[in-house]
């Protein structure tokens, strides 16, 4: 933070701080972009004009009180790109090699011959074409797997994914994975329910690196015990942090992690820069990057 304290007075406020904090600010830099204190200082941001979220998701901001305002909210678009991308191989193949099972049955030191799923050739639906989404798009192509993109419009000829439909119904019944990445709004909340299921191939494979509220849990429990998805990789989940006692710590057929697919080391760092150099535009008088289009909740591609 030292460029933008060298330009600017600096105050860090934990949630309960927040509306003291806000009172003549400018700028609001929300580093905890799983914090829910913005909404409730929002009264007190009295000549507030620029908020940035250290996070690609700006769900936790999109009120309406600030939708309705002039106040322009940029993201870190970009930043985890690369990483969750990687996450969302590594879940395929987790899957596809059956790594699980090989340590189970290397902690019982029994050494068993088995076969694996090959994962080129196999077909990946991306729920979302933002540019996490292109990023596990070009990643999964170049190991050989078949991608298509699910996303607001269609597209014939993409160049990341190929083909790009918008129709759920027509795309989801085709895929041996599906990858869920769009941006949560009002549109995408609980998008995978009993209905998109069930429109899964049986054998087919969900991961979630987008949100957990895309997710009719309830549902999504359902398809893995009655056998209508194989499985399910989850990097978030709903309600979150998944509590002690709930049944997706327990299914087999579930892989979780605690939301941090794109968590690569030194990103905390790599987030203060990334609001650091926008800082940098935004106080010399120039565009800033990455500003979100606050009726659609996300940055436009």
């Amino acid at each position: 933070m030292r460029p933008v304290a060298e330009r600017a007075e600096v105050r860090y406020a934990e949630a309960d701080e927040l509306a003291d904090a806000l009172r003549g600010a400018d700028v609001l830099f929300v580093y905890d972009f799983t914090s829910t204190a913005v909404p409730s200082a929002w009264p007190a941001a009295d000549r507030l004009r620029w908020v940035h979220v250290g996070a690609t998701g700006v769900d936790s901001v999109m009120f309406d009180e600030l939708i309705a305002s002039p106040v322009v909210v940029t993201n870190t678009r970009g930043l985890f790109d690369g990483p969750i991308a990687e996450y969302v191989l590594a879940q395929i193949l987790e899957f596809a090699k059956d790594l699980p099972e090989s340590w189970r049955l290397q902690g019982e030191h029994v050494w068993r011959h088995r076969e694996s799923e090959r994962i080129a050739g196999a077909s990946v639906l991306i729920v979302g074409t933002g540019s996490i989404g292109r990023a596990i798009a070009r990643l999964l192509r170049a190991v050989g797997m078949r991608v298509r993109g699910l996303g607001r419009r269609a597209v014939a000829d993409d160049p990341d994914f190929g083909t790009i439909g918008c129709d759920p119904a027509a795309e989801l019944p085709g895929a041996d994975y599906v990858v869920a990445v769009p941006p949560l709004t009002p549109q995408t909340r609980h998008m995978f329910d009993a209905r998109a299921f069930a429109a899964m191939k049986p054998h087919a494979r969900f991961i979630n690196v987008g949100r957990g509220e895309l997710v009719v849990t309830d549902d999504l429990v359902t398809a893995l015990r009655t056998g209508a998805i194989a499985g399910a990789a989850l990097d978030v989940v709903d309600p979150e942090p998944l509590p002690p006692g709930h049944v997706l710590w327990d299914l087999p057929n579930v892989h979780l992690t605690p939301h941090n697919s794109g968590d690569f080391i030194g990103w905390r760092g790599a987030i203060v820069t990334a609001f650091a150099d926008n800082f940098r535009e935004w106080i010399d008088g120039r565009p800033l990057d990455n500003v979100v289009d606050k009726r659609l909740g996300y940055v436009p591609g």
